[in-house]
C-alpha cells in the first residue's frame, strides 16, 4: 500500500504518534520509553506556554493504516526576529526501517513549513533548544536521563533526505568518580566564601521564587548561545513542574553575590534505570515506589551550569566547581548533558571531575 502523511489533530492520531516507537524499539534493550504523559504534556499547545504564538504541527506517515514514521514541526517567528533567519524546526522524529516513508515525512514537513514562510528546516529538537536535541551518531548504549537515543540508521535517513550536519555536540561521563577524586584531588581544600560571594543549595519551601532566580541566571548566562531564546516565567515554571521527581535540593547549588543570584549548578538523578521497566506508563502506585527507589540511585547528570556574563571570570566559577566536586564525591557515576567543543567553560568544568566524551550527536539542516 502507498505511504501518505497526515497532520494529526485528534486522539486517534495522537495514539498512533505515541505508539509508533514501541514498534521500532520492540527488541532494543537499550531503549528507555519516555513517559507518554510527559510527551502529551510537552506537546499540548494549549497548555505549554512555549507554544503561545508558535505554529506546532504533528505529522504521521502511514503505510495504509499502519503508522510508519512521525515528527513534529515548530515555527517560532520570535526566533526569526532574534536570529534573522527564517528557520523552522522538526523533532520527535521516529521511523521504521523504511527510507521512502521517512523521506516522504520530511518532504511533507518541509513543504508545510515553506508554505508558512520558512526558508530552512533544522533538527531534531524535542521540541526546542532547551530540550533533548540532536541525533545520536556514535555509541548506542543505554542513554542516561535527558540523553537522546535512536537506531543507527536514523542519521543516514536524514542525510539522504537532503539534510547536512550543521552542529555537533557530545555528552560526557566518569564512571569511576570516587577513585578519580581520591587520586587527583586528595589534598583539595574548599575555597572560602569571600568578597560578598556565598553558595547555598536550593530552598524547597521557597520553590517558585527559587525557580525565578534560576531562570534569571540562565537567561543571562545563555543569552549568546546557539539558538537561545530567553525563557518566560511561565515557560520555566511549566518545564520545571516535574523537576523534583528527578532531583533534590542538595543537587541544585546557587551562588549569590551580595545576596543576588549570579550562578547555578543544576544536577539531576539518572532515573532511566527506574523508568525503563515502566514502558512509558506511570500509575499512582509507581510514583511512591519511584520516590523510594530513587534514594538508592548512585548516578547523576550535570543538567545545567550557568554563570551570569558579568561574573564568568569571578569567584562564582570557583564556588560552583567546589560544589560540583562535593556532589561528585557522593555519586560514583556522573554524566553531563549535551555540550559543544567550543563551550570552553562547560568542557573545563567537566574535565575537573574527570569526565570524558562518550556519546556524539548531530543536528541537521536543509534549505527549503
Amino acid at each position: 500500500m502507498s505511504n501518505h502523511v497526515k497532520i494529526i489533530s485528534d486522539q486517534e492520531g495522537m495514539q498512533d504518534f505515541l505508539d509508533l516507537p514501541y514498534r521500532i524499539y520492540k527488541n532494543d534493550p537499550s531503549w528507555v520509553p519516555p513517559l507518554r504523559s510527559e510527551i502529551v504534556r510537552t506537546l499540548d499547545e494549549k497548555k505549554n506556554p512555549y507554544f503561545g504564538g508558535v505554529d506546532l504541527q504533528k505529522f504521521v506517515c502511514y503505510d495504509g493504516n499502519e503508522p510508519v514514521a512521525r515528527a513534529i514541526s515548530v515555527i517560532n517567528k520570535e526566533h526569526w526576529k532574534s536570529f534573522g533567519q527564517k528557520t523552522a524546526f522538526f523533532g520527535f522524529y521516529e521511523s521504521v526501517k523504511d527510507e521512502e516513508a521517512s523521506a516522504l515525512l520530511l518532504e511533507t514537513i518541509g513543504e508545510y513549513c515553506f508554505s508558512k514562510g520558512a526558508e530552512h528546516l533544522e533538527g531534531p529538537f524535542n521540541p526546542n533548544h532547551y530540550s533533548e536535541l540532536g541525533m545520536l551518531v556514535k555509541n548506542f548504549e543505554r542513554p542516561a536521563f535527558f540523553e537522546p537515543y535512536n537506531p543507527e540508521y536514523y542519521p543516514g535517513f536524514i542525510k539522504n533526505a537532503g539534510f547536512e550536519t550543521v552542529y555537533s555536540i557530545h555528552t560526557r561521563v566518569n564512571r569511576e568518580t570516587t577513585d578519580y577524586l581520591s587520586q587527583r584531588h586528595r589534598n583539595y581544600k574548599s575555597p572560602l566564601e569571600s568578597n560578598g560571594f556565598t553558595i547555598r543549595h536550593f530552598t524547597l519551601f521557597d520553590m517558585k521564587a527559587e525557580l525565578e532566580r534560576i531562570r534569571e541566571v540562565f537567561n543571562d548566562a545563555f543569552s549568546e548561545n546557539w539558538h537561545f531564546l530567553p525563557l518566560s516565567r511561565q515557560e520555566y515554571l511549566y518545564s520545571a513542574r516535574s523537576l523534583f521527581a528527578v532531583t533534590n535540593p542538595g543537587l541544585i547549588q546557587i551562588v549569590e553575590h551580595n545576596g543576588k543570584p549570579v550562578a547555578v549548578l543544576q544536577c539531576v538523578l539518572n532515573v532511566n534505570p527506574l523508568l525503563q521497566p515502566l514502558k512509558g506508563k506511570i500509575r499512582g502506585t509507581d510514583i511512591f515506589r519511584l520516590l523510594v527507589q530513587r534514594k538508592a540511585i548512585r548516578e547523576i547528570v550535570v543538567y545545567a551550569v550557568g554563570i551570569k556574563k558579568a561574573y564568568q571570570k569571578s569567584r562564582a566559577f570557583i564556588l560552583l566547581t567546589d560544589a560540583m566536586l562535593k556532589i561528585a564525591k557522593r555519586y560514583p557515576v556522573i554524566y553531563s548533558t549535551w555540550m559543544s567543543d567550543d563551550n570552553i567553560q562547560a568542557v573545563r568544568s567537566t574535565e575537573i571531575i574527570g569526565m570524558k566524551p562518550y556519546k556524539w550527536f548531530e543536528v541537521y539542516a536543509k534549505k527549503l
